[in-house]
């Protein structure tokens, strides 16, 4: 399990709020105007959030994604307040 670069939390989180409030993941191209980051970009950052199991998501059909966890898993020697 490897540890979200800022972008992927990003991109996990907009997907996650986006979803939430209007009961639909974002389009590449919205993905791309909340980010700022070009089509490429986002579109690598999906295929790690899908490799990491964060969301279910295909390059074939790069506008249909589904959000399996919304939150950065907490690795090992994180420190978590209890």
């Amino acid at each position: 399990m490897a540890v979200l670069s800022d972008i992927e939390r990003k991109v996990l989180r907009v997907i996650a709020n986006y979803s939430a409030g209007r009961r639909r993941t974002p389009t590449v191209d919205e993905l791309c105007i909340k980010t700022g980051r070009n089509r490429g970009g986002i579109m690598t950052v999906l295929e790690v959030l899908a490799r990491e199991e964060y969301i279910e998501w295909q390059r074939s059909e790069p506008d249909n994604m589904t959000v399996l966890e919304a939150w950065e898993r907490k690795g090992p020697g994180t420190w978590q307040a209890r």
